[in-house]
């Protein structure tokens, strides 16, 4: 999965990508708690990759360098068997006494993780085995009318 993220493509190849791995149970489940919603999939899994970029090596593509890296992850892992999901963190609140703090899932991963200030923190993949299997898309419910062919 590795290989595969750090051999995807980036803007003039510049690869400001930084992978934090972990298998560390408990810093795994942590990351229940690094948004308000839509990181109960720690719960479950078996470990994390947060993917961290450094914005001063690209022009402003630093977050799409650091998507397709997600995805090559996400591939990869489904390739093996492995469940692989995403958790948007940059930009991401975290709602404490009523308070929000939007870029509150940054701070706790950065934190978490011991990133440096200088790398934007994009997403966090979560990986295990799947517990359920999920139906492959059904063609005929493509909707291709968001096909323009001009």
């Amino acid at each position: 999965m590795l290989r595969c993220a750090l051999m995807s493509p980036s803007a003039k190849r510049t690869c400001p990508w930084e992978f934090y791995v972990t298998r560390d149970e408990a810093k795994v489940r942590a990351l229940q708690a690094c948004k308000t919603y839509g990181s109960g999939m720690f719960a479950t899994a078996t470990a994390a990759i947060v993917i961290a970029l450094d914005p001063t090596l690209c022009d402003n593509t630093w977050m799409a360098d650091g998507a397709i890296a997600a995805e090559h992850i996400h591939l990869a892992a489904t390739e093996q068997g492995i469940g692989a999901c995403w958790c948007h963190v940059h930009e991401r609140g975290i709602v404490t006494d009523g308070e929000e703090d939007r870029n509150g899932a940054t701070k706790y991963v950065r934190e978490l993780f011991g990133i440096p200030e200088n790398l934007e923190v994009l997403c966090v993949m979560a990986l295990g085995y799947p517990d359920e299997e999920k139906s492959p898309y059904d063609p005929a419910r493509l909707k291709y009318e968001k096909v323009h062919n001009v």
